[in-house]
């Protein structure tokens, strides 16, 4: 799987990839989420988009920024890009949701995508209520890693990192974090091969009670350790608050199935996702039984078949490369 296209919505509000200077009327402020796109304004260096979009739209009103490809010719890590969004923090009193990454497949891997530390973010924008990061080139695979430090933010209600390789500082950093208002969490967790080496262990905190008391939704997802993810989650006593669980797009099988089927109780959840799994049809036909005869929306979509390469049998996540 790769990102083929970009999204249309963001925070509830469609998408306004910003075009050239001269090229018709702008929406609203408030009224779409923001697009930068090098690529799209003419391949215009990012500090002159992004000082355009300043002198174009009235930046108090802004709700939602969803930043596209930063660099116009070579690519380039994003830390500059992000140096001067959050210099400029304070002239976007009213924006709740940005995006950083909104990077298709074709204009660059996920595995490749050369992020930084992300906790400034939070720091300069105490409101924002939806953070969303696609990438994370691990240390020793670029110049430039994901990283975070814990931090408490009082306003975040959704947080989701999307990577191939999600390292395991940043697992252990949302960990611990204090998020009293988060109540939509993501982690695609990837492969080992780009940089994703969190551990079970590592999810400790997050599948403990109270770490984020209003957490309804849950996501780990996209791991090459699916399988024991599960086993953990059979037990996790977060489980009980969630209304929705994802344990989706990686490579589970019928032993982490298993281990599902034979821990706690699953009815209570509104669904279950487990798409893009290595499950036989007579275990998935058993948690169909299980689970989704109680109410629960299981999704068992994407069904996959090992592939085999010198006698050996390779599972593979959805999203790595």
């Amino acid at each position: 799987m790769t990102f083929a296209d970009h999204f249309e919505t963001f925070h509830g509000l469609p998408v306004f990839t910003l075009p050239e200077p001269g090229e018709g009327a702008l929406p609203a402020a408030d009224g779409v989420a923001w697009r930068q796109d090098c690529f799209e304004a003419g391949e215009m260096p990012f500090a002159e988009l992004w000082q355009s979009f300043a002198e174009r739209v009235p930046s108090t009103d802004v709700r939602a920024l969803v930043i596209g490809p930063w660099w116009e010719e070579d690519y380039s890590d994003l830390r500059p890009a992000l140096e001067l969004i959050l210099a400029d923090a304070e002239r976007f009193p009213a924006l709740r949701a940005l995006f950083l990454a909104d990077v298709t497949g074709e204009e660059c891997e996920i595995s490749w995508l050369q992020l930084t530390d992300v906790t400034p973010v939070l720091e300069a924008f105490p409101l924002l209520e939806e953070f969303a990061v696609r990438g994370g080139v691990s240390q020793g695979l670029g110049e430039e890693p994901l990283s975070l430090r814990p931090v408490r933010h009082d306003a975040l209600r959704v947080l989701r990192f999307e990577s191939g390789g999600l390292p395991g500082q940043v697992v252990r950093a949302v960990g611990a974090c204090e998020l009293p208002a988060l109540e939509r969490l993501e982690l695609w967790l990837g492969v080992s091969q780009y940089g994703g080496d969190a551990t079970v262990a590592d999810l400790a905190p997050i599948l403990a009670a109270g770490r984020f008391p209003a957490l309804r939704h849950l996501g780990l997802q996209d791991s090459e350790l699916q399988d024991e993810i599960a086993a953990a989650m059979a037990s996790a006593a977060v489980v009980a608050q969630l209304e929705s669980l994802s344990l989706s797009m990686g490579t589970l099988t019928d032993t982490g199935a298993e281990a599902l089927l034979h821990g706690q109780p699953l009815t209570h959840l509104k669904r279950l996702d487990l798409h893009h799994h290595f499950l036989s049809e007579s275990v998935a036909d058993r948690i169909r039984t299980t689970v989704a005869s109680a109410g629960t929306e299981v999704g068992l979509s994407d069904p996959r078949t090992p592939r085999r390469w010198r006698d050996q049998e390779w599972r593979y996540v959805a999203v790595s490369e």
